[in-house]
């Protein structure tokens, strides 16, 4: 009897089959002979033993993809920061460095103000450029800057005689050159500019060379040097500036050691004659402690002629030492200012009397070299 019931349960295999068929078709679709059913189910076997074997080909390595550009910065990587937080940062870093030398950070805030402020003006073209190339505020922000150190620290140099410069007007200053680099002529610049009440400004008459040099000649010409033509030195005087030429020229700057603080000859004059057409004074000015800052003690004349320099020298350092040569020793300097040789009551026609250029140009000459020699005598050191 159980096995009765159990299977009453089951339908046998022929009624499973009726009753598919009948409703295969009730449904309108034809049914599926068993021949055709046996190659159904061959090709699904086979199909199903094909997919299973491996394929023995190594499959290609999968290739970096670039990141989505479409994602934010929290799903590539940490957040970059923006100007300010890297400003930020720099100024923090700058108080403690400034902590650190024994600087206020009032101090340090305001030169980076004064930097900002000067690198806007530059992008923005806030600034002026005369017709001689002068760049005030390249010069007051850039050039007396990076030479007030060496000036104070490096050379201490002791200036002499700024009541004989006058506080407006042009005047000519006329001073020894010396110093192989001739940074006396910087000096002598820095010197009016930080030491006398009114600050004023020294337009120096330089060689061509000068000029001609790449990127020197451009701070040359930006901080107020001119080359030195008749026409340009006129120019000067009628808009009352200080003059400044250093007649010994390369002659002076580089002559060996042996022959220091012997001035050289000092050309035909023409100094004195731009002066006297201005009718400016003449003011004779002598350096004393850049002879010693690159001592020469021979000159190698064939580099010279290749380089097409008028020397180049040898000293103490260099080239011995390489770059390090080229920094100067910390020579003692003296600036002194002489009184003033006045051309005003002599005229304009003056300019053209040989014989008074020449004795005006020997008085200067040896006004400078008379206190070069006393100089020398109440300097205690050459370094102190």
């Amino acid at each position: 009897a159980a096995s009765t019931a159990r299977t009453a349960h089951r339908p046998s295999p022929t009624v499973r089959a009726t009753a598919t068929s009948k409703a295969t078709r009730q449904a309108g679709i034809r049914p599926q002979s068993p021949r055709a059913k046996r190659a159904a189910d061959e090709a699904a076997r086979r199909h199903l033993r094909v997919a299973a074997v491996p394929d023995p080909t190594p499959a290609p390595p999968k290739r970096a993809t670039s990141p989505d550009p479409t994602a934010t910065q929290t799903d590539m990587a940490l957040p970059v920061p923006g100007i300010e937080e890297l400003l930020g940062a720099s100024i923090a870093a700058m108080r403690i460095a400034a902590q650190g030398a024994g600087v206020s950070p009032e101090e340090i805030e305001r030169r980076i103000a004064s930097a900002l402020a000067f690198l806007r003006r530059r992008i923005e073209g806030d600034y002026s450029v005369d017709e001689f190339g002068y760049d005030e505020h390249f010069a007051e922000n850039v050039i007396f800057p990076l030479l007030r150190p060496i000036f104070r620290s490096w050379f201490r140099v002791e200036v002499r005689g700024l009541e004989n410069i006058p506080a407006e007007g042009g005047a000519l200053i006329v001073s020894n050159h010396s110093g192989t680099v001739a940074l006396d002529s910087l000096m002598v610049a820095q010197a009016l500019h930080d030491e006398h009440p009114q600050h004023r400004i020294m337009r120096a008459l330089g060689a061509d060379l000068v000029f001609q040099t790449p990127f020197i000649g451009t701070l040359a010409r930006r901080g107020g040097s001119t080359l030195a033509v008749g026409s340009d030195v006129e120019r000067l005087f009628a808009k009352g500036e200080l003059v400044g030429v250093f007649p010994e020229g390369f002659k002076g700057v580089g002559k060996p050691f042996s022959e220091r603080y012997k001035l050289q000859r000092f050309g035909r004059g023409g100094f004195v004659a731009a002066a006297l057409k201005a009718g400016v004074p003449i003011i004779p000015t002598s350096v004393v402690g850049a002879e010693e800052t690159y001592p020469i003690l021979g000159n190698m004349k064939t580099v010279a002629r290749l380089l097409g320099l008028p020397y180049a020298p040898i000293t103490p350092t260099f080239p011995l030492l390489g770059p390090l040569g080229l920094i100067p020793l910390p020579s003692k300097w003296i600036i002194e200012f002489g009184a003033p040789i006045e051309t005003a009551s002599h005229g304009p026609g003056a300019a053209d009397d040989p014989m008074l250029v020449f004795d005006l140009t020997d008085q200067v000459r040896e006004t400078i070299q008379q206190t070069l020699y006393s100089l020398l005598m109440q300097r205690r050191s050459v370094f102190f």
